[in-house]
């Protein structure tokens, strides 16, 4: 602060200095301009005078000539020079000639505006012409000198603060100011208060002012369609946020916990039970699946209730592991649903079949109706469709349907009007009828031209959709996997978990057995001559129907089968060719089974219309020696 004010002083001194600068020149330019002016009249006087006194003398002087010469000589120069000369030079001039008598004039002469011609007139005979002299005023202007800036470190910027000295505010206007802005702010703030106050009593004099609804308007909302959507999605989301399998009792100083959870990762359990009267109550589930893009979901086919000929012949309900009291979706169908399939490259589209012979697709994103489904011509199907496989890539993927009276038809999803190939299984050794009726089929891993399908009569064929060297699309009559006695109710692929095993395929039938084949590879040529394709393994360790066998999608030697007991058995070919690993029973029958995709749950549809959801464990955990066990085991078994 004090080198501030030291600054200020400083400054202000300097402008006082140029201010007394300034008022001295101006004093001394008006001087100046009033002696010029009193010195140019009384000068102009003067010169007549001398001018005149100088004429008549030179009239009567014997060297007038001479005098006339000098004095037209000196106002040439005069002349040539400017008015503005000194008045000094013509005073110099007439001391040089002489006169006696300065006043005196010389009459008879006439003034004349030019000096030259007077000069020579005077040194001629005749009257003289005297020279009109004038004085002209000069206006002098100052200049102040060009003011030298300087800029040092301290002083980057102009500052005007010390201009004026009346721009400078005291102490006391700067508290009178900042008063009066505290005071308006105070104002504003109070003023809004106010009207917050003010909206917020009228908001509760709206709220005290709404209306009752009646009984009977309660009731038709609570009836819309629209509410019971709402209640339904929101009350879904909350039961998944309460739903928490979580032991908050348990003691981690206890060894017991830590051995018991050792125990219970090495056998076969009951996670969950899906089971809605709703839904459920006097059905039994045909098939079930589960969803490659949202884990938690697994999708289960019902058929027609009996006791209920009002509700929808058909049903899919799509279940959600952390929604256990009631599914996520249900869906309607116009008959009995047989197979249901999640669509691998739509996460919304659900495909059923159905025992009509239709091709229905849900959207989980619409209602409970189909969006598409095929029509009841003879385009399509007829008969009960068993079988369904999305086959193909994101871009170029396709539906392979087949039915019991041996018709496969290929479809594109948003468009099922019609099929796109179609495809006659028909056998002529048959007795009655040359027609095979499928109950299910399976491609193997990166094959879209061919797949095997399981017939009623007991009997797997090899079916190519298009001609290829060697062998016709359709039905290969000569290579057939004949060794059940009972129709065949399920067939199913290795995964491509461990590529070697690929040509691997299980069987499932009604003779109370479950067999182990090895497919012929599709690129070689058909048989000429009939052959029976033997199997590898002949699994009977079964008291009732065989439903459904599948492998485990991470294991290449575990497979899961259920029967007509309800049993669910997990079989390990590297420990026990003979006899499953684990086992458990549900009291009922199970129909059909899947896998989730990490190959950590199963699901079981039973005859009571519930599903099962059983935690595998390890059990299905692959070690880093199994494949090479497995390779061996399959060995052994084909010789």
């Amino acid at each position: 602060m004090d080198h501030r004010r030291e600054e200020l002083e400083k400054k202000r001194a300097k402008l006082a200095e140029l201010r007394r600068q300034r008022e001295e020149r101006k004093r001394a330019a008006v001087q100046a301009r009033e002696q010029t002016t009193t010195g140019g009249k009384m000068d102009s006087q003067d010169i007549n005078d001398l001018v005149n006194s100088l004429v008549g003398d030179r009239a009567r002087s014997p060297t007038g000539q001479l005098g006339l010469a000098g004095a037209a000589r000196q106002s040439r120069e005069t002349l040539v020079e400017g008015r503005d000369r000194s008045i000094s030079t013509a005073t110099s001039i007439g001391t040089q000639i002489g006169s006696p008598d300065p006043g005196a004039a010389t009459p008879g002469l006439v003034a004349s505006p030019n000096p030259a011609a007077a000069a020579v007139g005077g040194m001629a005979a005749g009257p003289r012409i005297l020279p009109d002299f004038k004085v002209s005023s000069m206006v002098i202007f100052d200049f102040p000198p060009k003011e030298k800036i300087v800029y040092n470190k301290e002083m980057q910027t102009a500052d005007n603060t010390w201009e004026t000295d009346e721009k400078l505010l005291s102490e006391e206007e700067i508290e009178r100011r900042v008063q009066e802005i505290r005071e308006a702010d105070e104002k504003a703030r109070a003023t809004k208060e106010e009207e917050h106050a003010k909206r917020e009593a009228e908001a509760r004099s709206r709220e005290a002012e709404i209306k009752r609804l009646t009984d009977e308007q309660r009731l038709n909302i609570l009836e819309s369609s629209e509410f019971a959507s709402f209640m339904g999605q929101r009350s879904r989301v909350m039961e998944r946020a309460l739903d928490e399998d979580y032991d908050f009792m348990v003691d981690y100083t206890l060894a017991s916990v830590a051995e018991a959870d050792e125990a219970d990762g090495e056998r076969l359990k009951l996670a969950m039970t899906f089971h809605d009267d709703k839904v459920s109550r006097n059905r039994s589930v045909m098939d079930v699946t589960w969803s490659n893009r949202f884990p938690e979901l697994v999708a289960a086919a019902y058929n027609r209730n009996p006791m209920a000929p009002n509700e929808p012949d058909g049903i899919v309900a799509v279940w959600n592991t952390h929604l256990r009291e009631r599914p996520e979706f249900v869906f309607n169908a116009p008959s009995d649903v047989l197979r249901v399939s999640f669509s691998d490259f739509n996460p919304h589209i659900v495909v059923g079949g159905a025992y009509s012979g239709q091709i229905l697709l849900w959207d989980t994103r619409a209602k409970a109706l189909p969006v598409l489904k095929t029509p009841l011509t003879a385009n399509g199907h007829t008969h009960p469709v068993y079988a369904l496989k999305v086959v193909g890539s994101t871009n170029a993927h396709q539906l392979i349907s087949a039915s019991t009276d041996g018709l496969v038809c290929s479809w594109q999803l948003d468009m099922l009007a019609q099929p796109q190939e179609v495809i006659e299984l028909t056998h002529p050794a048959h007795l009655r009828t040359d027609e095979v009726s499928v109950t299910c089929l399976d491609f193997a891993d990166n094959e879209t031209t061919a797949f095997v399908v399981g017939t009623a009569e007991g009997v797997a064929y090899q079916v190519n959709r298009y001609d290829r060297a060697g062998c016709k699309s359709g039905l290969n009559g000569f290579d057939a996997y004949r060794a059940h006695a009972a129709p065949i109710n399920s067939l199913s692929f290795h995964p491509p978990a461990a590529s070697d095993f690929t040509d691997l395929f299980l069987t499932t039938s009604s003779d109370w057995t479950m067999r182990l084949w090895r497919a012929r590879t599709a690129a070689k040529p058909a048989s000429t001559v009939p052959a029976d394709v033997k199997p590898l393994h002949v699994f009977d360790a079964f008291d009732d129907y065989v439903y459904d066998a599948r492998w485990s999608p991470v294991h290449p030697s575990v497979f899961a089968s259920v029967d007509g007991t309800g049993r669910l058995a997990l079989w390990n070919l590297n420990q026990d060719i003979e006899l499953p690993a684990q086992s458990v029973t549900s009291g009922r029958a199970l129909n059909k089974l899947a896998w989730d995709r990490p190959g950590r749950r199963i699901a079981a549809g039973g005859a009571d219309g519930s599903v099962y959801i059983y935690d595998v464990g390890d059990l299905s955990t692959p070690r880093p020696d199994d494949h090479a066990k497995f390779t061996r085991v399959v060995a052994e078994l084909a010789n």
